[in-house]
């Protein structure tokens, strides 16, 4: 411990960013802090965020959650990807899977080769070599394993499916176990110290005082003490991300238990789908200057697989970040922080990061502004390239048959993506700066799934002759297609840890 520690850390606000703070807090401060999570239970959560990425299995790990128990508690599914519906263009569909694809060989990546041959119109889709996107095809599902040498079986990635208000309920269990104190009430008053401005307590309903040293904003797109009280400032993206309301409802299972979410482009926005073991997640993300409240509505409802379980629920949003998430003695965790819409499942994984980057940063009681810019420009740096790959959705797409669509289509992005983009289109690269968020792979098939092609492959892809590369790739296709025969159903596995929970 240093000299000067802070010994007092104060969470405003629960639901996912709060008891994904404190249930990490907890763990990782090891009892060496006093932790207290304030909120009302008059405010509710958004409660949209029920589709993760796999980083949240780390998560899990380092808070020793048994996976299982987990799968039974949230009433999650798996997740092997998203499935993409007429983004490119109206009736084309493609999947941005998990993992890697085919099997690295020699001076290029796997990617290059490929591409040579598809190219040539001597390969099919990119998805043949991919174990995570033909298993999620055909709605199988297992966790990896090395049972066998060199196979595809060790190189399946997942996330999970879950329902948000089950996953709070279980981080709170976890973390008032592990010393948490939850407070119950509405915060009326913020105390702010004289001679630095920085947040001294927040002040209760009942007259209450929760003084703290640290504090964690947690209390949603309102950020009531990144905002409302110490004015920190927001930078709007709407003019690269248009869509800024959205329609969540919850409907009855009508299908089998998909192992992937599915995005569906619609006149003035998209549409997900996210199955549960109890329910399916539904929602309708819209430009609202493009498609009115009502519209949005119906086309939702229209489409659902089941019969709605509630009224659907209108959520409005500006698409951007604050110009500071720690700014004085606060830290904003979740949207509080900003907000990018929830296109490839990145707001569970946000909350995620900015706890294992404040624990990197951990202050101590003289709040060095050297630590303060390093989170500032950390987190800066990766909402931008997660902003950056959402934006591509939208900008690469053949479709101009909305307002909408051919806004997106026109419109000026990025200098960053813009980079990207032109790289890839003269021999398919990708370059991963710093350990962003998405990887080569991710990229080239949103990419490639949209209909952008590059002129050519790799130089160097060519070293391979032709009929080696053709065995090369088939053997992989092969290997990948009885890989997935063998694998259980998605439904039967979830239900073979149902029943090992009774």
């Amino acid at each position: 411990m240093t000299e000067n520690p802070i010994k007092t850390i104060v969470i405003v606000g629960g639901g996912t960013a709060g008891w994904m703070a404190a249930a990490a807090l907890s763990r990782l401060l090891q009892g060496r802090y006093a932790i207290r999570l304030v909120e009302s239970d008059e405010i509710s959560t958004v409660g949209v965020g029920e589709s993760t990425i796999p980083m949240i299995r780390l998560f899990n790990s380092v808070l020793g959650i048994n996976e299982d128990e987990f799968v039974r508690e949230t009433k999650a599914t798996f997740k092997l990807g998203i499935e993409f519906e007429d983004w490119g263009h109206i009736g084309e569909r493609y999947m941005h899977g998990f993992g890697k694809f085919g099997q690295d060989r020699g001076t290029v990546d796997f990617f290059q080769y490929w591409l040579r041959a598809h190219l040539a119109g001597q390969a099919p889709d990119l998805e043949r070599y991919s174990i995570n996107r033909m298993a999620a095809h055909a709605s199988k599902f297992m966790r990896p394993t090395n049972e066998v040498a060199n196979s595809p079986l060790a190189d399946i990635v997942y996330a999970f499916h879950l329902d948000a208000g089950l996953y709070a309920r279980y981080l709170r269990k976890y973390a008032e176990a592990h010393g948490v104190v939850r407070t119950e009430g509405r915060i009326v008053d913020v105390r702010r110290r004289p001679l630095d401005g920085f947040i001294d307590a927040v002040v209760l309903q009942s007259g209450e005082a929760v003084r703290g040293e640290l504090f964690l904003d947690c209390s949603g797109f309102r950020g009531l003490l990144i905002e409302q009280t110490l004015m920190t400032g927001f930078e709007d993206w709407s003019h690269w991300l248009p869509c800024d309301r959205a329609w969540a409802v919850p409907c009855e299972l009508a299908s089998d238990l998909l192992p992937y979410t599915r995005a569906s482009a619609r006149p003035a926005g998209w549409q997900w789908r996210i199955g549960l073991q109890h329910r399916t997640g539904n929602g309708h993300v819209y430009s609202s200057r493009h498609m009115s409240d009502d519209e949005a509505a119906s086309i939702l409802m229209k489409s659902l697989d089941g019969k709605p379980l509630a009224d659907p629920k209108l959520l409005r949003f500006t698409a951007g970040r604050r110009r500071k998430t720690w700014n004085k003695n606060v830290v904003a965790v979740g949207l509080s922080s900003g907000f990018l819409e929830p296109l490839e499942s990145t707001s569970i994984y946000l909350i995620q990061s900015s706890l294992q980057r404040l624990v990197s940063l951990f202050p101590d009681q003289g709040f060095d502004q050297a630590d303060i810019d390093e989170y500032n420009r950390q987190s800066d740096f990766e909402i931008e390239r997660i902003r950056d790959f959402i934006i591509l959705h939208y900008h690469a797409t053949r479709r101009d048959d909305t307002p909408f669509w051919d806004h997106v289509r026109t419109m000026e992005i990025p200098e960053t993506l813009r980079r990207k983009m032109a790289l890839y289109r003269s021999h398919g690269r990708v370059v991963r700066e710093n350990n962003e968020l998405f990887t080569e792979i991710g990229w080239q098939q949103v990419l490639h799934g949209q209909g952008v092609r590059p002129r050519a492959a790799h130089p160097l892809a060519g070293l391979m002759d032709d009929a080696e590369l053709d065995g090369f790739l088939g053997n992989i296709e092969r290997v990948v297609g009885k890989c997935v025969e063998v694998m259980p159903s998605h439904g039967d596995f979830i239900a073979a840890i149902a029943r090992a929970g009774k």
